[in-house]
């Protein structure tokens, strides 16, 4: 069943809307969003009140102004400059790199944790990038000497009064010579049209699910910041129950967080107690 504002994605229903944008929750209210797309969510998760002005305990990463490299401290300066001076940034067909983009895509995964590490099926990533230039713009970053592509990096079009910045991807190796920071350089001059204009770039939620420091890297480098908000969640009625049943246990199953299907419990744990805390 198609339900219009929303999808199914890692198995939840989640909002398509843009973050200033509530969702409607008919479909939560009647149910209906328990059978979204043929599939069986286990929780639908939204947001409100964004940018509310008030520290909460969720909100999304954004850039609502232009970028101005001035006013960095010199050392954060000197990095963005090396990897600008390492790489060049432009806008790709993507479909023309295919073979490489997969290549930057198994290199970048290889340095997940395994316990979330997501595995690369080559045939059908490559058939994906065929379906990239009607969603997103594609950057790719190419080490200025031997021309090789190192990264890249996908935007969301025609999005209402915000650009996606959802997805960068390197290769580790290439990361001491500053190719995440080209890359979000070369994301902050593309659009620095639309940040002119009022526009934001996001960079998503806050980060549960993976372990990463790129979001702070994106505030003390390039002048990102939090856009608090309220996180709600509602469960699937199949899985109330457990939710329920095992919320209590959280702090001891975080001590066997290593283990996959575990650190995936535990991050729903992590949401619910942030939701319990603003019901507070």
């Amino acid at each position: 069943m198609h339900i219009d504002g929303w999808k199914y994605y890692n198995h939840a229903a989640i909002p398509t809307t843009a973050p200033h944008e509530n969702p409607s929750t008919l479909s939560i209210e009647d149910g209906s969003i328990w059978k979204i797309e043929g599939a069986t969510p286990l929780l639908a998760r939204w947001t409100t009140d964004f940018d509310c002005g008030r520290e909460t305990n969720w909100w999304y990463v954004i850039k609502d102004t232009p970028f101005d490299i001035n006013t960095l401290k010199a050392k954060r300066r000197y990095e963005i400059n090396k990897g600008v001076k390492n790489f060049s940034v432009a806008e790709i067909v993507p479909t023309d790199y295919s073979k490489d983009l997969y290549s930057v895509q198994v290199a970048a995964y290889s340095a997940y944790p395994q316990k979330y590490r997501p595995s690369v099926d080559k045939a059908a990533f490559i058939d994906s990038i065929a379906q990239w230039p009607d969603s997103y713009t594609c950057l790719g970053a190419f080490h200025r000497e031997t021309n090789e592509l190192c990264g890249y990096t996908l935007l969301a079009k025609d999005q209402s009064r915000h650009i996606s910045f959802n997805v960068l991807r390197a290769d580790p190796t290439h990361e001491k010579n500053g190719v995440n920071a080209a890359l979000v350089d070369g994301v902050l001059k593309y659009c620095a049209p639309f940040l002119n204009d009022g526009w934001y770039v996001c960079d998503g939620a806050r980060s549960i699910n993976h372990e990463t420091a790129f979001q702070d890297y994106l505030e003390k480098y390039f002048d990102f910041r939090k856009a608090y908000c309220k996180l709600h969640i509602v469960y699937n009625p199949k899985l109330k129950w457990a939710i329920r049943c095992i919320y209590p246990l959280r702090k001891f199953l975080g001590k066997l967080d290593n283990v996959g299907i575990i650190h995936q419990i535990n991050s729903v744990l992590r949401m619910e107690e942030m939701v319990r805390q603003n019901n507070e």
